[in-house]
């Protein structure tokens, strides 16, 4: 069976069983501030088990693409060990919200693999529960167990223990029992020597979990104690590549129609060959695996919009990009971009059950490359580093502390540190890089710890209910409040009323600010607000004095009229690239805040000053236009998406939507606007520029700070036109002084470069012998052309020649060093290496070729130290 096959069957036969088939959540998770990526199949329905929102439909089944790399959940450095790990995977899953339980779950899960799938019944194992006996004193899960002894023989059923049949999304948390369906699919007469029950959840690479059918009856509070859920619920998640495996009969994940595709085409490119690893090339099976696993997780996680960056959810996706480019440099041989190339074939795999593949292919192509490129480089720039490292070792073991240094400032993998030294003769200190390591973890993580205390409740069974869309203040009853402690804001706490009209941070927008009032006349401040878990939570220092009283709430009108301006503006901004630069566009983030709108979008090219301003006069006639807001806050996705409304990658939508339109402006959206266009008073684009390749980030402000901005220029032109005497016409005046002040500066250049030929003459006769190299180190009056000029001059006339000169400019101190390539080369001395390490005297640095290198500092009267220390790289 082909998986397009296989995933369509699943969802089939559970929309036969009165499931509701919905499409997968984005991958990447921007509205609960506990996970950065969806690491299981429950969480986009975790608001349904905590009772915080009713579900509309109790039966559900889906197949939800989703990552594991980072907390509790992380396989990354098994990726490509084995033949079963992978970062991204699907999840076919069937949900019961209240509805079914253990009884069907388990009776269908059975009649699916054996009846609709035919896996053979004597490969199949169970696994059930058996109770623990520490602080929780869970029972053993006897209800589960009498289920499966009706339908398997009980050799067949094995007692699981906490870790492994007691399923916990985090260290919060709803959770409860499982049981798990293992598949052995080893050969009868390994099958006759060794039982298959004695390996299961023993890592055997052919005795593998497919099913895990979870049901959840507890939540985990911030306290770690357990409590019962307000309903009991089933979550399943069956491993699609492990299904894959199984009923395409193969032996590894890797070898079924998902990845197979993609293993040739890595094979076609780097004319390397998989499945025949021998003690000369070990690794290079691994490197095929984790290039054709991680080129998925990169791929997806950019289609739902998160690009590689160096903070939260982009500097995870960073990372995995680069453990799959130093695979393929390693291990394959490939020293230039490869892997952007593996996106077509990715694409005809998935992209019919993932149309966001095909939408996105050519963005995601472009930013792979790109960061392939940059890494590339950085790689290339630490193996000048290491190898000044290894010169300055003494000994054969390198310094941890050095090594860590050049994974964690300049980005070089610490396993390529250890390659490149085992080739060398050398050995990596490990107990100092793990040392090092663990203290950068422990001021991260002091830096970010946050400690919540569990809720306590005074109003149960209240869903809350937001007002903010027609009410910007009304009276409210605090329904729950908890106390948290960050290392960055300090004691806060969290409040959940039963109605408010703070709008919570989502789709870009921040959230409100304002106050509570109480009727003593006491003020709490509310300093933000956010979602979790479908819930609106208030953050303020201080809790009211009475709990129980009715309270007014206020939100910060002027705040949150601005921020609305600002977000109208980008659904005008949005239509207006789309209208210029062609229907190619699409939003790909946004930031909307009071003080300024930021819109990044898919586009391959620097706009123009033309473009920006016909952008500009675009928004602009709309928001003279005096256009409406035409609101509908329950509209189903369908009639929205017929109706023309813009739907983003990336986000996820429910059955029933919000639509925003101004004109021909329609998006589907929740937050705040303005009533009409002309409340934006003008729109202002103050930048414009790429963030990755092919996308483009534009920053604009409005209203207010669009005035104070037109204020302050005509101030600044004013001061300008003072200084050029009130000419009629200053653009021409400060034409005419650029023009002079061109014809003076080549003047002034011509002039230092005959004094540079004057003084090489001079320079020559100073030049003194060290081991067979002409070497001179001193300070000039030159420029940085001119001391190029002179070093390059100097060295058509010597050989052997190792120059470093040092110049104050400006206030400013510049070292230049100059080697003769043969002498480079033979020698091993790098002019890139010299003026980095050398610049420490002038508090500076800088960098360059092996035979040219000029480095920059603030502190001039460092020059000699510099200039001193420049023969101690000839004394060996």
């Amino acid at each position: 069976m082909k998986s397009q096959e296989i995933r369509t069957q699943f969802l089939d036969f559970f929309k036969e069983k009165k499931h509701k088939v919905v499409p997968s959540a984005p991958m990447v998770i921007k509205d609960d501030p506990t996970l950065m990526f969806t690491n299981a199949g429950m969480n986009q329905f975790k608001e349904f088990f905590l009772g915080n929102t009713k579900a509309t439909e109790l039966r559900i089944t889906d197949s939800q693409k989703c990552l594991r790399v980072s907390g509790k959940h992380n396989d990354l450095e098994e990726v490509g060990k084995d033949t079963y790990h992978h970062t991204m995977f699907e999840m076919l899953g069937n949900w019961s919200f209240g509805d079914y339980f253990k009884k069907e779950a388990i009776g269908w899960a059975w009649e699916l693999l054996t009846k609709v799938y035919k896996i053979d019944k004597d490969s199949l194992y169970v696994s059930v529960f058996e109770g623990s006996d520490d602080a929780d004193k869970l029972q053993m899960d006897q209800e589960a167990y009498n289920l499966w002894k009706a339908i398997v023989p009980e050799d067949r059923i094995i007692m699981g223990n906490k870790k492994d049949n007691f399923w916990e999304m985090g260290d919060q948390g709803p959770c409860g029992p499982c049981s798990e369906i293992h598949v052995d699919i080893r050969p009868k007469e390994e099958k006759a020597k060794v039982p298959g029950a004695t390996l299961v959840n023993k890592d055997h690479p052919l005795v593998v979990e497919i099913w895990n059918l979870v049901f959840m009856e507890y939540n985990r509070k911030a306290n770690g104690t357990l409590e019962s859920l307000p309903a009991k619920h089933v979550d399943t998640g069956l491993g699609f590549e492990r299904l894959c495996m199984v009923l395409q009969g193969v032996e590894s994940n890797y070898d079924t129609d998902l990845f197979t595709p993609l293993i040739k085409e890595i094979a076609a490119i780097t004319g390397s060959t998989y499945g025949v690893s021998d003690k000369t090339s070990p690794l290079t099976d691994v490197a095929f695996r984790v290039v054709a696993d991680h080129v998925r997780a990169i791929a997806f996680s950019i289609a739902d919009g998160q690009l590689p960056s160096n903070t939260g959810a982009g500097y995870v996706i960073r990372r995995i990009l680069r453990r799959a480019v130093r695979y393929g440099y390693s291990y394959l041989g490939m020293n230039k971009p490869f892997i952007h190339r593996l996106v077509r074939v990715l694409t005809d795999v998935m992209g019919k059950a993932f149309p966001e593949l095909k939408e996105q292919r050519q963005l995601i192509e472009n930013v792979i490359k790109e960061e392939e490129q940059s890494f590339l480089k950085t790689l290339e720039n630490g193996l000048v580093l290491l190898n000044t490292t290894i010169k300055d070792t003494e000994g054969k073991v390198v310094d941890g502390k050095k090594a860590f240094e050049l994974y964690d400032t300049y980005g070089f993998p610490i396993d390529l540190t250890a390659l490149i030294l085992d080739e060398k003769g050398y050995r990596l200190d490990e107990t100092g890089f793990e040392k090092a390591m663990q203290e950068q973890k422990e001021r991260s993580r002091s830096a970010s710890e946050v400690s919540k205390e569990d809720w306590t409740v005074l109003v149960p069974d209240v869903t809350p209910e937001f007002v903010g869309y027609d009410l910007l203040e009304t009276d409210v009853k605090l329904v729950k409040y908890r106390k948290i402690i960050s290392k960055k804001e300090g004691k806060q706490y969290q409040l959940v009323l039963d109605r408010t009209p703070f709008y919570p941070e989502g789709g870009g927008q921040v959230g409100d600010k304002g106050y509570l009032e109480v009727p003593n006349g006491d003020v709490v401040y509310i300093l933000d607000t956010k979602k979790e878990n479908n819930e609106i939570v208030h953050f303020t220092k201080n809790l009211p004095k009475h709990l129980e009283e009715t309270l007014h709430a206020s939100v910060d009108e002027k705040q949150r009229q601005r921020t609305a301006s600002n977000h109208t503006a980008t659904h005008l901004l949005h239509q207006a690239l789309r209208e210029i630069l062609g229907p190619h566009v699409e939003q790909k983030g946004s930031a909307v805040h009071s003080k300024y709108l930021r819109f990044d979008f898919s586009h391959f090219a620097k706009l123009t000053d033309e473009e920006l301003k016909e952008v500009e006069n675009f928004v602009n006639a709309r928001i003279d236009g005096r256009l409406p807001l035409e609101e509908d806050r329950s509209v189903s996705m369908e009639d929205a998406l017929k109706a023309g409304a813009m739907a983003l990658f990336g986000e996820k939508y429910g059955d029933t939507v919000r639509t925003i339109r101004f004109g021909r402006s329609i998006e589907l959206c929740g937050g705040t606007h303005v009533q009409n266009t002309s409340d934006i008073w003008h729109f202002k684009i103050v930048s414009e520029g790429a963030i990755a390749a092919g996308i483009r980030r534009i920053e604009a402000i409005t209203g207010d700070l669009a005035k104070d901005f037109y204020f302050e220029n005509n101030s600044k032109l004013q001061e300008i036109n003072g200084l050029l005497n009130h000419t009629k016409d200053p653009a021409n005046a400060v034409r005419a002084l650029q023009e002079e002040n061109t014809k003076l500066r080549k003047q002034l250049e011509q002039l230092l470069r005959d004094k540079a030929k004057n003084l090489k003459g001079t320079l020559l006769n100073e030049l003194t012998e060290i081991n067979g190299v002409q070497f001179l180190a001193k300070k000039v009056d030159l420029d940085a052309a001119g001391i190029k000029d002179l070093s390059f001059a100097m060295g058509q006339e010597r050989e052997n020649l190792f120059l470093l000169f040092g110049a104050e400019q400006q206030g400013k101190a510049i070292l230049t060093c100059y080697i003769s390539k043969a002498l480079a080369q033979e020698r091993g001395l790098h002019a890139g290496t010299i003026v980095r390490e050398l610049g420490s005297h002038i508090k500076g640095g800088g960098g360059g070729q092996p035979f040219f290198a000029t480095a920059g500092g603030k502190h001039p009267a460092g020059i000699p130290e510099a200039l001193n220390e420049a023969k101690t790289y000839l004394d060996t």
